[in-house]
């Protein structure tokens, strides 16, 4: 049998190389403008306060790193930076996790289970997506110092854990869950939340961790509330920290110990994100589930 199997006109692999090469190129020159800032500020954590007003500001890395490191994690400003970084963590974690369990439970129910009102709760939930916490925080405030939850960890988390955008993603993806599986489960005598636990998270794994790395950060990143309810230097978190570093008036930055702060800011995202990728970009894009 003849090969019918056509050749590529001449000068599509040149093209589709240069493409390539173009494409590569771009990419590369994104990143490092992108990363060019950061790497300034770890060569302005290693260097000394003068050798960083001198002009032209070093741009190879000094002596100095273990010294002002030591410094930003057990000195800082008001509180040292490692407490800062640890209240950060339980503050991140908390409003994660928290984000996850309620938003998992509440989709369950809403597509699991037959009671009045159904929809009608759930497009309840939705529609405090238009209620951001800048328009609630008044009332949150008052509501969180009634219960004397200011400068606590329960204060920090609480008021944040709802989140109605994993609850529409949750809907949605137990939507496309075969009902076969849960009326084979219900023949096997499993119980509600025995196919919950068993069947509906291990199928929802990649989807939680996309929304981890993304909750994780958005805690990470949280200034206007923990600013608002914390007056105790010790409950301060790490965006605080940064803030309350920059000098007011005719004060002197510390610049050495506040570029290690921000490397050491940057450092736990980093981890969560680089740890979590493929898992990450599976739940984003993945529709084998």
């Amino acid at each position: 049998m003849a090969d019918i199997r056509k050749e590529p006109p001449p000068g599509m692999v040149e093209k589709r190389g240069g493409a390539l090469w173009l494409t590569h190129a771009l990419m590369i020159a994104g990143v490092l403008v992108i990363f060019f800032p950061i790497w300034l500020a770890f060569v302005a954590s290693t260097h000394t306060q003068p050798e960083i007003a001198q002009a032209p500001m070093p741009v190879l890395p000094g002596s100095h790193l273990i010294e002002n490191y030591k410094r930003a994690l057990f000195s800082g400003v008001n509180v040292p930076v490692a407490t800062m970084l640890l209240n950060s963590l339980v503050m991140a974690l908390g409003i994660a996790l928290g984000k996850i369990a309620i938003s998992l439970l509440s989709a369950f129910a809403i597509v699991y289970f037959r009671f009045p009102g159904r929809k009608f709760f759930f497009w309840m939930i939705f529609l405090t997506l238009m209620l951001p916490v800048e328009v609630r925080i008044v009332p949150t405030y008052q509501v969180v110092a009634g219960f004397g939850l200011l400068n606590s960890y329960s204060g920090l988390i609480l008021p944040l854990i709802a989140s109605a955008t994993a609850t529409f993603l949750f809907r949605q993806f137990f939507l496309t869950v075969p009902d076969e599986l849960a009326e084979a489960a219900r023949v096997d005598g499993a119980r509600p939340m025995r196919f919950f636990v068993d069947i509906l998270l291990p199928m929802s794994r990649t989807n939680i961790a996309a929304l981890f790395v993304i909750l994780f950060i958005y805690g990470w990143n949280q200034y206007l509330w923990p600013l608002l309810i914390t007056t105790k230097p010790e409950m301060n978190t790490i965006v605080m920290g940064l803030k309350q570093m920059f000098p007011s008036g005719d004060d002197i930055a510390d610049w050495p110990v506040i570029m290690a702060t921000s490397i050491l800011a940057m450092i736990p995202p980093v981890i969560v994100v680089i740890s979590m990728q493929k898992l990450f970009i599976r739940g984003l894009v993945d529709s084998e589930k």
